[in-house]
C-alpha cells in the first residue's frame, strides 16, 4: 500500500480503565511495552492483541500528544481500531 494512503487513516483509540474511559479518540501511532520489548502501531496495523505494561504513548503528526504510565494491560487492534483494557490485575 503507497506510504501516502497508509499515513490518511488514523486509528480509533479508545483506553478504558475500571474507572471509565480515559481516551477516546485518533491518533497515528501507539507505542507501548510487551514482553518482547518495545513496540509500534500504525495505521492499517495487522489484527494484534498483547498484554501491555510500563506506558501507552499515544502520537498525532509525530508529536507524543497524550503519555500514559500503565501498570498492566490488554491491547487489541482489529481494522483500524485500538481498544486498551487496563486494570486487568485484581489488587
Amino acid at each position: 500500500m503507497p506510504q501516502e494512503i497508509r499515513n490518511q487513516q488514523a486509528l480509533i483509540v479508545k483506553v478504558i480503565s475500571r474507572d471509565g474511559i480515559l481516551f477516546d479518540a485518533t491518533a497515528d501511532s501507539i507505542t507501548s511495552y510487551n514482553d518482547q520489548g518495545l513496540f509500534d502501531v500504525l495505521s492499517m496495523h495487522t489484527n494484534f492483541i498483547s498484554i501491555i505494561h510500563k506506558e501507552i504513548i499515544l502520537r498525532r503528526a509525530q508529536v507524543i500528544t497524550n503519555r500514559m504510565p500503565i501498570t498492566t494491560g490488554i491491547l487489541i487492534v482489529k481494522a483500524n481500531r485500538v481498544e486498551v483494557y487496563l486494570g486487568i490485575l485484581h489488587d
